[in-house]
């Protein structure tokens, strides 16, 4: 009877072990998903600023106003005409 006690004590120290080694080894993958996914997911936002900021206008609002002088220029010296003033300004504010 001791042999019997004896060996189902070392079954369930191994499997004790076991369980404990397993359960460590997916704590520490999962964990190495996690950090996998959150790089892929500032790579990924990182392309998203620079796509959003190579479509924003280059100079923004100082940009369109010395456009928009430029035109009321052409236009007082006559250089333009009301009609093509008009589709200028309107191209230059995007409407």
């Amino acid at each position: 009877m001791p042999g019997l006690i004896r060996g189902v004590a070392r079954t369930a120290v191994i499997a004790g072990t076991a369980t404990a080694v397993s359960n460590r080894v997916s704590r520490r993958q999962a964990g190495r998903w996690g950090q996998q996914e959150q790089a892929q997911a500032y790579e990924q936002q990182q392309q998203a600023q620079a796509y959003q900021q190579q479509q924003a206008p280059a100079s923004g609002n100082e940009d369109t106003i010395t456009q928009l002088q430029k035109l009321a220029e052409l236009k007082a010296q006559g250089v333009l005409t009301d009609a093509e003033f008009q589709a200028q300004k309107s191209r230059i504010l995007g409407r």
